[in-house]
């Protein structure tokens, strides 16, 4: 687990909502604690929708995993992984491409208390844990570079992050920072969420985890597009996510009822 130390988990903050902590909470996960569930039901009281929504986006990175091993992508980088749901992305890969070579990515204690559920892979492919923080490229990458041969093509899975690091922090410049350390043939995954199509719930819920410390930095269609700058975008292109290759999974109940506020793309390095 290169060189990680589970007793860091002690160090985890309890005192704030935590967005991985939410996540688990919304997808029906033990692992949060009571901030966490109290933030989260205030979201719902805003939008009911966002268990579905959480779901939708494990359910876009489970297909755009498919898509990409089926093409001969054998190396991802995952950056806030999260805590483990299952199928997770290994599993995906690795289900198509056993040698398949996996890097996580997070910054919240709690998941590396339970990165040793991230590392049962196969034995022809690799899976490993760093903990580390998108907003620290250099150290993502150097952990990277231990797993993954960063000459050969790479998918860097970006799944409901970078709404969660705002302009302030430069987020396009991060995405860029990775990118360029990436061959020709890799590709961007992402899922971000927007206020496009629901801004009074979005605003009302942008200020409500402000003041619970969380930065919440919704962006519209003209935003997330920048992430794409110089690169191909897959087919068909930047899309509400769950209408992204349906095709490759199973749909997720609900997710036809209502908006899901959030877009969801793959693209191409050339």
């Amino acid at each position: 687990m290169t060189g990680q130390d589970p007793t860091s988990a002690a160090r985890i903050d309890t005192t704030k909502p935590h967005p991985a902590r939410m996540y688990d909470w919304y997808l029906g996960g033990k692992d949060n604690y009571p901030v966490d569930e109290e933030m989260g039901r205030q979201m719902l009281t805003l939008d009911p929708r966002v268990p579905v929504m959480a779901r939708v986006n494990r359910a876009f990175m489970q297909r755009a995993t498919r898509w990409l091993a089926g093409r001969g992508v054998r190396q991802f980088l995952d950056i806030g992984t999260g805590i483990p749901t299952e199928p997770n992305l290994h599993q995906v890969a690795q289900q198509i491409a056993p040698d398949a070579r996996v890097v996580y990515c997070d910054n919240d204690p709690i998941v590396l208390a339970h990165a040793a559920a991230l590392l049962r892979g196969t034995d022809e492919g690799a899976t490993e844990y760093l903990q580390a923080d998108v907003r620290d490229p250099d150290a993502i990458l150097e952990g990277a570079r231990k797993v993954l041969e960063l000459t050969r093509p790479v998918a860097l899975s970006l799944i409901a992050l970078l709404h969660f690091v705002p302009d302030e922090d430069g987020a396009h410049a991060l995405v860029g920072r990775l990118l360029a350390e990436l061959p020709s043939g890799s590709y961007l995954v992402m899922t971000h969420a927007t206020s496009d199509f629901t801004p009074e719930e979005s605003r009302a819920a942008t200020e409500k985890l402000r003041a619970a410390g969380v930065t919440l930095a919704l962006r519209t269609r003209e935003e997330v597009t920048r992430f794409f700058d110089g690169l191909d975008l897959v087919e068909p292109g930047i899309e509400v996510p769950h209408l992204w290759h349906p095709e490759l999974g199973e749909p997720v109940p609900g997710q036809d009822d209502g908006i899901i506020p959030g877009y969801g793309a793959v693209a191409r390095k050339p």
